[in-house]
């Protein structure tokens, strides 16, 4: 069962690019993101007191996991909801924070010790290679300045959030730490929300459904995955099979929203697949 954690993983982290663009079509990102993390926290909140987890810990372990969730939750999601919001191409932002694999290698090593492999780094830039055949650069379209630093923020915010997460000392309970992480993404927004933005959300059918599945399926789902990977494997490997999430949303895409894929997109699939294959394997 753990084995096929990485596919599930993928599969549900892909799908959620493309249930985004609805969620910030009736509200504004960080109100969508607010009410999604509040919902997240109670309800992990409510499994651990169903399985009786210590909830109370001490401040070192709290300070830990809440920073980990406003560097992930708040501003890596915010930024890539902030920066489709603003018109950047779902395509383009999730091409740009695919490039997470090659930071977390190049700073894995010096920072958590690992050694990263000639044949993890070959499988890195295969796997770069073939998002970036899948998702393009469309040179004519109007890609917003504004769209693009935020873009870069999220990068910049989960690969620091996924060595930062590797590097935690404490040893919570996945719920727990989730239900913490969590909470300092819901801080993190409601602030935004307080100082910078006006706040509104629209609960037609359409946001519910999609907000649904990013709660249950993305936040319940793909990141407790995500962190129980990262706390079973090296950080390097873990973070080679998002170099399958663009080209995963774009068949995603092609079957949901009847969007086209060339023969380019699906020799780019293949070699990203062939890459994160070479990068992960012992």
């Amino acid at each position: 069962m753990i084995k096929i954690f990485p596919f599930i993983f993928i599969i549900l982290w892909s799908s959620a690019f493309i249930t985004t663009k609805p969620i910030i079509d009736y509200s504004d990102p960080f109100s969508a993101l607010a009410f999604r993390f509040l919902i997240v926290g109670f309800g992990f909140f409510l499994f651990c007191i169903y399985k009786k987890q210590k909830i109370l810990i001490n401040k070192k372990y709290f300070l830990e996991s809440f920073l980990s969730g406003v560097l992930f939750h708040g501003l890596y999601l915010g930024g890539v909801f902030f920066s489709i919001s603003k018109g950047m191409p779902t395509g383009i932002a999730a091409l740009i924070v695919t490039l997470q694999p090659i930071l977390t290698n190049a700073l894995s090593g010096p920072i958590l010790n690992e050694k990263v492999s000639f044949k993890q780094w070959l499988g890195v830039i295969l796997g770069f290679m073939g998002a970036l055949l899948v998702l393009g650069f469309d040179i004519g379209s109007n890609i917003p300045i504004i769209g693009l630093l935020a873009t870069i923020i999220a990068l910049l915010a989960i690969t620091t959030s996924t060595i930062w997460q590797k590097k935690l000392s404490n040893n919570l309970p996945l719920s727990v730490s989730n239900m913490y992480q969590a909470l300092g993404g819901f801080s993190f927004h409601l602030l935004i929300i307080i100082f910078f933005t006006e706040p509104y959300i629209d609960l037609s059918k359409t946001f519910l459904i999609a907000m649904s599945h990013q709660i249950f399926l993305v936040s319940f789902g793909a990141f407790t995955i995500l962190m129980y990977l990262i706390k079973n494997n090296s950080a390097s490997k873990t973070v080679s099979i998002f170099f399958l999430i663009p080209s995963t949303s774009a068949l995603m895409a092609w079957f949901f929203l009847n969007e086209k894929l060339s023969n380019l997109d699906l020799l780019g699939f293949f070699i990203t697949s062939v890459g994160v294959y070479i990068a992960t394997r012992d």
